[in-house]
Order: C-alpha cells, then structure tokens, then sequence
C-alpha cells in the first residue's frame, strides 16, 4: 500500500485541478472560507487523501475511465503512458483487472509515483534556486550570489537526472503538471525535456526570481504566472522602438557629458545604461495603474541622467552646473551638482496623463534619502487621502553595496508595513556595480546578494542582467504590476558594471584589474541592442543614425544655451516647492509674527476634552483617570503642567486647520506616562480613542504614533513629511534626547544644512527630553553642544536687523534651539513655529522632572490673547525692583533655574542675586541679554548651568555675551567640570556635583580678584 500512499501525496499537487470538478455544484469554491482562511495554510489540497481512496480511484478507473472524473482519467492515462515498456498491455484498461495484470498494478503505480515526485520536485528546485545559476553578470566573469556552486537538484546536464531518479530515457515521457507551476500555458502535461527548457528559460536566463521565501500562496502564484507563461516576455515593434530610443538619450547623454566635461567628475551611468529606460517603464505602468506622484531618491551615480532623461530637467540648466565661472545666488552654499534635486509636472507620453515627479536632493551619505522618500510620499498620500497609495507611491536607487552595507536600509525596510508609515509598496532598485568604490563583494558583505535584507519584508526580488535592455523592461513592467496589485515593496537588481570605476577620474585597474580588463572588451549596451533590431526589422540602420543625431542636436543646443547662464540659482532645484506659501520670488510673505495666546474659551474647551473621554462606555485605567482628574483640577485652578500646555498647543491648530503629527518612540503615551494622548480600553482589546481628534467639528486630523525602535530610518521619514507641506506641524521625539545621535547623519545633513543647500524650507520640530537627573550618561543630556555648534549666527558680531528684530533673526538663522522652563513658553513656541511666515527647524530640549515638577506650572494669564513666546525671561523678584544694588546676575537656562531659585531662597539672597532664564539659545537674543546686562550695570556675570564645561551652553553663549558686552565685562562660569562622559553614574557623585556648583553659584567672592 505504500505506493498509494506516495501517489495520493503526489497528487496533492494536482489538488487544484481535481477540486475544480469535484466541488462543482457543491456550492463551494477552492478558496471557501469553511475550508479556512490562513494565508499561512498549504494549498486547498487532499488532505485526506488516503491511500485506500486512490487504490479504489484507480482500481475504479482500471473498470471503466467514466466511472471516475475526467481529470483522474487523464491522469491515470498519462501515468500508463510514462510507464516502463512492458509494464502496461495493450488492452482496454478494464482487461487489467483480469489475471495476471492485478499483480502488475503495484509496480506501475511504484513507477508512477516516484517519477511524478521527481518531476514536481524539480520543478520547485527551480522555482526556489534557479536564480543561482541565472547568466545575469553582464560581464561573464562573476556570480552575482558570490558562489560559483551550481545548486545539486538543478539539472544542468543528463548526469544530474540521477539525483532525482530519472534516466535520459524518461526524458521523453510526458507528465501531469502541478498546479504550482504555469510552465505549461494551457496544456497540462509536458515531456520531460520540455519541462526543463521551459524552466530554464523561466528561472535560469537574464532574469533570476526569488519569492518562494513569500509565505503568501497568491503572491507566490502570481508571480509564477508572470515569469514561467510561456509567450509572457514579449515586446511589440513600437515598444522594442521606444525601448531603444530611451537607450540612445541614455548613452548619448553620459558621452555628450564625457566629450565636453573629460575632466569633470560626474559619476556617469556607463554600464547601467538601462537604468533609464528601466525608470521610465515603471513609471509608464504606474500611471496606467493610476499614479499621478512620484517621489525618488537615488545616490549619485547616475542622477544627471536621472535629472535629464526621467525628471526632464532642462539640460541647459544641467549643462550650465558645469560651468567654473557660475557665481552663486544669494541663496546659500548649494550642492554639487549630482546632488541636487528637482520637481516636475508634465505629461507622460505613453498614457498621456499628468504626472509630477520628484528626485529629493541627496548627500553624499548614499542612503540617508530612503526614510527621507518614504515620509514625503506618506505625506503625500495623507494630504490627498490616499490611504491605498493609488495616487502617489515611491521609487528608490540604490548602490549594491550602500543597500548591503548601510543600517538605514534596514529600518527602512522596517517601516513598510508599519500603520503610520507604510507607503504601500515601495519599488527599490538596485544598480549592482558588482563592486563597492575599490572594495570586492566577497569583503563587503556576508549575504549572498547586496538585496539580501529585503526578504525581511518578504519583498521579491528580480535579479536580471542589465545588458539585456528587454528582460529589464519586463521586469520593470512585473514590478510595477506587483506594487499595484499588492501594495507591498519589491526590489530590481540590476547586475551590471561601472565602465569607467568610481568616478571618471578614479582608475580602477589598481584594484580590480582583470574585471576591467574585461570591461575594455565588452561592447556597449546600445550597439548590442541596435543590431539586434535592425538585425529584426524593428528598425532600419538609418532610422536608428537619426535618433542618435536628432539627441545629440538637442544637447549641442542645450550646450550653447547654457552658456548664457552665469548666476546659479538653487532655487531652480527645489526637490519640495511650496507655491501658495512663498511670493513668486521666493520670498515670504511677510515678515511679522502675531501673538501666539488664545483666547481662555478657547484654553478651557481644550482642557476639558483633555481631562476627560470623549466616548460612551470607554473603560480606562484608574492611573490615567488620576491624571485626567489632575487636569481638571488644574483647569478649575487655571493652570497648566507640561502635557495640558501642549495639549493646548496642539488642539489649537488642529482648530486652525493645521495637521499635527507626533512620532517616536512610545510617544502615545510618552516616555514618562505624562502624555497619554491614546487612552486604551481596560475590557476590550484593540480598542483605544485618540480624544484630541474630538475637540472640534471640522478640525484637522492629529496622528500620534510610536514608531519602530529606530532613530535614523523615524527621523528621516518625519523630516520626509514635514517637507510635503508647510501647513502641518511634525514633531518627534526622542525616548531620551542622547538617543538622537543615532540619527546624527539625518541631523547633519538634511536638517542643519538643508536650506543653505537645497533651498529647503523645513519646519520639523524635535523634541529631545534632557536634564542632569542622576540617570546616568545615557539618559541625560540631548548633547545641546552639538546643535549649537552648528548654528550659523555669526558669535562676533552684533546682528542689526530693520523691522522685527526676533522674526528677522528667525529669517537669517538654520534652526532654532530653545530650553524652555514653562508650559506656557512651551505652548508659545509650538504655536509660533506655524505662525511664523517662514519655516525652519526647531530643536527643543524637553524636561523630565519638570513634567511633574509643582513649580513648573503656568497660569491661563501667560498664554490667552496678546501673549507670545518669550526669549528671555528677566527676573520678576525682588532683585529686580532694585537692579542698581544687585550684586551678582546669573544667566541660565532650562532646569537648573528651579533648583538655583530653591537655593537662592534658603540662602535668603532674593535681593542680591537676580536670575535670568534664556529660552531661546539660537539664535542668540542679542538684544534682549544687551536689555539685561545693561539694567544691571553693576553686578557680577555669572553663567550657570547643569551640564560638563566642554558640553552643554557655554561655548557657545560666552563670545555673544562678551559680544554684547564689547568685552569690557567678563562673564564667569559654574557648573560641572569638563568631563568625558556627559554626565555621572552615580547618585553620591551627582548630588556632590549638584551641591558644589551651586554653593559656587552664590558664593559671592568666588571670583573676586580673578582677571578677566
């Protein structure tokens, strides 16, 4: 009985075919849910199928074909017919039943099963490693997995039939084809030999699939479909026609530049010509598929082709970066020119519809751009309510080895199925130089393929050589398809090669001498492809001659034009515009800021909704209901902690129509349970209420998400958001403020830099908690020296400014670093980050222990109308009546100000000593400190704070003070001593800390007879 039983596995693979009959009117379809709904469960197959039940199948068939279903009968038939000779008589299958024949049933059935086993396994090897031994190295010389192993189970010769069983004879016999595999077309057996042709060319070609890893069965299915069809890889003449036309902008653009640029750095696309044409494909499939958006990001290699040829960025603006003379626009430093990004609308000529397009600007950090991409697209897809990603999607370029080598892949990756920052399907492709700079593969990565870390998403993955421009146009076409159908990732890896090394002036024959060798020899992509149309009668030899010099023309004419360019205006290269924000200069449109309280109807209506839950039968936890009735309590006070003076911020443009979104990690709740902006249900799982999105009719939506435990692929995706438009506020937050430096590339060089090289306006906000709390050296200090380091205000000169003197310095500055030490300050500066008619990044350091601290409250009369954000906060005690007699001044900022007016109090020095908070760091409040010092004229200067001598504020304020002074006064300094861990981790340290710098602090004499 054992063969049945191997049959009647067998014949799970047919178990497609077999339900398609058997359930017809049963009223139940393959894929009814009674049969069950997993997208983890194997195939609807027999799982019941004993082999009792497929000896009387076939004993019934051996009676009469018609007493079983047709698709048995086949079978059956098929199975006599692959059986060895002399194993099966003549004779009507019913004779079989008599005498002798009974007794030869077993073996037949033997023989049937183990040679369909064979068959089906082989067919799955395929499926699962025939792109292990795919010809996809252009060149011929490398295996693009990095192992010259051909897998043991993939037939490559008649020798290795024996793995399975098989002899040269059996490849002529015919077999049943599973349900699992399309190789057939409509038939549904093939010969042997047939089989394996079909497979290779399927899986063993210029194209290697991997997707069996996908543990979804319709995605495996559909993509089966789409590359083993027999007929599916064809082109029609008009496509093949455009194909190579798309190729000649390509190529002629790279030797254009190179003929009249030879010493330039330009990091051309020479190699991976295709990568043109194979842009524009997924393009034009998209936009079939309804897209109107597209947002990409690349490194540098290849971007002026990207910028001329799929962006169509003017090639005389291109041209003219070229240029040594150009002198630079008031606008900044700018970029080099293969970093540079671009916006664009037009038509696309193949489905005739509008289409904008977007190359986000690009450091020379190759993947930083990828969150940068993923948060503008979801911002996109938000603002237009495409919640399916139909509208606007996504496409990155990678290098082969920033995709294996750089950690922001990764959490890149980690974000597309992510609620809140998936934006349904993002199409990577992968230009595979086969090499890294100098560096070889098999040094700079331990996976197989550079595309390895995408299978964490389950993304397939289309190996495909890139000297075969139609296999890329197919593969392109597949994955657009995919992105449409499924909306999840999926990656293209183009295998090709760099002709020309790193860049044009670098020589790669140091290092990589026999590949370049070959390089020399190998012929370009668009002669090979040239003559094999002409070669077709696609296209004639003169039509093809033409092509070439009609776009050599409009590049000697762009060239020309070029020349007559000699300002560089960044503002050309906006990758973000914001058109109804700016006049048509550029400029904003005007240059006040209003008051940023409200009116209290407005407070009390906000801190009502906050103190209380806004849905029927909602069971929340009794701590959150303490915290709910702490902030009736204090509405009933009119007084605002931390997290009700940004509720009201938040609440406030919410009604005002502006979208508030919040990210991080744990910001839903916050790190130190004081936000609570999700309340969750105690009784029923998953259901939670957001009572902020309940406080007005009509508001704008507030999303408030905690994100994955990433810091560089979160920060990056806010920033991408906060670029979409100028009307949001987007905030992160940081779990503790240090933890950022994790995210420092993202900080570096988009946000710090990004206007004065891209032009780009950027209003994100990050929120840095921070604070010398015993807590040890990780969870201290946001690292303020850093942000400070790179504000641009010059520390030497005293800035003079017509109009508004604190709006135009907002205008002049990078970013604005603030430590506020109230809500109502904090509430203030949220507010007036919208209200500002420009935008520009915000960095606050946020407390800790003031979020529950009992002095760290404000009245309702700091923030309702006439009320605004205060840089400076003077003294208000009674050391501030008599200025003239007051003998020391100490400046300082954030939360040491509550402990050194605790210290100042048990001193009893209220009248000797005034305290002054600055609020806002950068830029520097010149005028204000110059009000300050000069009010009291007298007094010592002393600047306190928490954090090490080397860290912190110091550095930064001591030249603008003694700026604001014209150095005729000093300004001393107290806190902790230099050190090179920004803060102790020891409680008995920190509190000796503490206490010394403070008794320093209002240690009168400490520095008398010190010269200055």
């Amino acid at each position: 009985m054992s063969q049945f039983r191997a049959l009647a596995g067998i014949l799970r693979g047919h178990s497609m075919r077999w339900l398609r009959g058997h359930t017809a009117g049963t009223g139940r379809s393959p894929s009814d849910p009674r049969r069950g709904c997993s997208s983890r469960a194997p195939e609807p197959s027999l799982m019941n199928c004993g082999s009792s039940y497929v000896e009387e199948m076939y004993y019934a068939w051996l009676e009469d074909p018609k007493n079983v279903h047709a698709s048995w009968d086949v079978f059956f038939r098929n199975a006599q017919a692959s059986a060895p000779s002399g194993e099966v008589p003549e004779t009507h299958p019913s004779s079989l039943l008599q005498g002798r024949a009974i007794s030869q049933t077993p073996a037949l059935a033997q023989k049937v099963v183990e040679d369909h086993l064979a068959v089906h396994t082989l067919i799955r090897a395929y499926q699962i490693r025939g792109h292990h031994v795919a010809q996809l190295d252009p060149l011929g010389i490398l295996d693009a997995d990095l192992d010259c192993f051909v897998p043991s189970d993939l037939i490559t010769s008649i020798d290795r039939l024996a793995f399975y069983g098989l002899l040269e004879s059996d490849l002529d016999k015919t077999f049943q084809l599973p349900a699992t595999t399309f190789i057939g077309g409509s038939d549904t057996t093939l010969p042997l030999r047939e089989i394996i042709r079909r497979l290779e060319m399927s899986y063993c070609g210029h194209i290697g699939v991997e997707f069996m890893f996908i543990n979804n069965v319709e995605q495996c299915q559909w993509i089966r479909q789409k590359f083993e069809t027999p007929g599916t890889m064809r082109f029609t003449n008009e496509e093949m026609r455009t194909l190579l036309g798309r190729m000649v902008r390509s190529t002629r653009f790279e030797d254009f530049l190179a003929r009249k640029w030879s010493s330039e750095k330009r990091f051309g696309l020479e190699g991976c010509e295709v990568l043109i044409p194979a842009l524009k494909t997924i393009i034009d499939k998209s936009s079939e598929a309804g897209i109107d958006s597209v947002i990409m990001g690349m490194p540098h290699r290849g971007r002026l082709n990207v910028l001329a040829n799929v962006v169509r960025k003017d090639l005389d603006q291109i041209f003219c970066q070229f240029d040594p003379k150009l002198e630079a626009a008031d606008e900044g430093s700018g970029d080099v020119k293969y970093h540079l990004g671009m916006y664009h609308e037009r038509i696309n000529r193949v489905t005739d519809k509008n289409i904008t397009l977007s190359l986000m600007a690009n450091p020379s950090h190759l993947e930083a751009v990828d969150p940068v991409v993923q948060g503008k697209a979801k911002a996109e897809q938000f603002y237009r309510g495409d919640d399916k990603g139909n509208k606007v999607m996504s496409i990155l370029i990678h290098g082969d080895a920033a995709f294996a080598g750089q950690g922001v892949v990764y959490e890149t990756f980690h974000l597309s199925e992510l609620p809140s920052y998936t934006t349904h399907g993002t199409i990577h492709v992968v230009v595979n130089n086969q090499i890294g700079f100098t560096t070889d593969p098999r040094v700079a990565r331990s996976s197989l393929y550079p595309t390895d870390v995408a299978r964490v998403v389950n993304a397939p993955i289309f190996h495909v050589n890139a000297d075969d421009p139609e296999a890329v146009m197919y593969v392109c076409k597949v994955a657009a398809e995919w992105r449409s159908t499924f909306n999840k990732d999926v990656v293209i890896d183009l295998v090709c090669y760099r002709r020309f090394g790193h860049n044009e002036m670098d020589e790669p024959m140091f290092t990589q001498p026999l590949m370049y060798k070959q390089i020399r020899r190998q012929e370009h992509v668009l002669k090979k492809y040239s003559d094999k149309l002409i070669n077709e009668g696609v296209v004639t030899l003169q039509e093809f001659e033409e092509e070439v010099a009609k776009y050599d023309k409009i590049c000697e004419e762009a060239y020309t034009s070029s020349k007559d360019e000699k300002i560089l205006h960044i503002r050309h290269w906006l990758d973000s515009p914001w058109p109804d924000f700016f006049t048509a200069e550029g400029e904003p449109k005007s240059m006040t800021c209003p008051p940023t309280g409200l009116e209290e109807e407005t407070l009390q209506h906000i801190g009502h909704t906050a103190s209380s839950v806004p849905v029927q039968d909602f069971t929340i936890h009794p701590g959150v209901w303490r915290i709910l009735r702490g902030r009736a309590e204090m509405m009933q006070k009119r007084v605002a902690d931390w997290a009700l003076g940004e509720y009201m911020a938040f609440g406030s443009l919410l009604k005002d129509g502006i979208h508030v979104r919040l990210s991080g990690q744990d910001v839903e709740r916050g790190t130190f349970s004081h936000r609570h902006h999700v309340l969750h249900d105690q009784e029923v799982d998953k259901r939670f209420c957001v009572p902020m999105n309940h406080l007005w009719v009509n508001q704008a939506p507030y999303t408030v998400c905690n994100s994955s435990l990433s810091e560089y692929g979160v920060l990056g995706f806010e920033l991408g958001f906060a670029m979409a438009s100028p009307n949001a506020l987007v905030c992160w937050e940081a779990q503790f403020g240090d933890f950022h430096n994790t995210a420092q590339c993202i900080i570096d060089q988009f946000i710090s830099p990004g206007q004065a090289k891209w032009v780009r306006n950027n209003g994100i906000v990050l929120m840095l908690p921070h604070g010398m709390e015993g807590m040890g050296p990780e969870h201290s200090s946001a690292r303020p020296e850093r942000f400070l380091q790179m504000s641009k205000d010059d520390s030497d000169r005293y800035p003079e400014f017509p109009g508004d003197f604190e709006v135009q310095q907002l205008f002049d500055c990078n970013w604005i670093v603030v430590n506020c030490s109230t809500p109502a300050n904090y509430f203030h500066v949220l507010r007036r980050q919208i209200l500002l008619p420009f935008r520009k990044p915000l960095i606050i350091f946020t407390p800790k222990s003031l979020l529950r601290h009992p002095d760290a409250r404000s009245s309702f009369d700091d923030m309702t109308t006439g009320t605004r954000f205060r840089r400076i906060m003077a003294e208000e005690g009674p050391a501030s009546t008599r200025p003239e007699v007051v003998k020391r001044v100490i400046f300082c900022t954030g939360k040491v100000y509550y402990e050194l007016i605790k210290e100042r109090k048990q001193k009893d020095l209220e009248n000797d000593i005034a305290i002054i908070r600055l609020e806002q760091i950068s830029p520097f409040p010149f005028d204000l400190v110059k009000a300050e010092v000069e009010k009291y004229h007298h007094a010592q200067l002393i600047w306190c704070q928490e954090e090490h001598k080397n860290m912190g504020y110091y550095d930064y304020i001591r030249p603008r003070f003694l700026t604001v002074l014209s150095n005729r006064r000093p300004i001393w300094y107290v806190g902790r001593d230099p050190a090179a861990a920004p803060a102790t981790g020891n409680k008995v340290t920190h509190q000796a800390e503490l206490k010394r710098f403070l008794n320093t602090a209002f240690n009168l004499q400490a520095f008398e007879g010190r010269s200055f």
